[in-house]
């Protein structure tokens, strides 16, 4: 059985879940808005990685797990020349061994104006 998990971050307008669990797995996607309005945030790749993986943070505790707990993560950038401004963030976030498996990479653009980063993970709690 699916379980829709109620993050707190202020929903999609699109027919999909942000985050969904189902037996001790739990599935997420953030993006670099902001919880409370949805608006995606103002900013260089550093601020809009802080952003979303806060957002990871906030989805991934409503789930009742921590960023410890996750095992896979896909990023999604715009730009190859984000790389090492997202990176220098994420290690600030995914500072503990073992690190989640990882996967960048750069696509055209992103369904909404001005987003720079998105992000999909996996965990597994328990």
């Amino acid at each position: 059985m699916i379980e829709v998990i109620d993050t707190g971050i202020a929903p999609s307008s699109g027919p999909i879940n942000d985050c969904v669990r189902a037996g001790n797995h739990v599935w997420l996607v953030v993006l670099a808005e902001d919880p409370k309005t949805g608006k995606i945030t103002e900013g260089d790749i550093e601020v809009q990685t802080r952003q979303a993986l806060s957002n990871l943070k906030q989805a991934i505790n409503a789930a009742g797990g921590e960023l410890t707990n996750i095992v896979q993560v896909q990023i999604f950038l715009v730009d190859s020349a984000d790389a090492p401004g997202m990176n220098r963030v994420y290690a600030e976030f995914f500072n503990t061994k073992p690190y989640p498996i990882r996967a960048t990479v750069v696509v055209k653009e992103l369904l909404a104006k001005g987003l720079r980063i998105e992000i999909t993970a996996t965990a597994v709690l328990g």
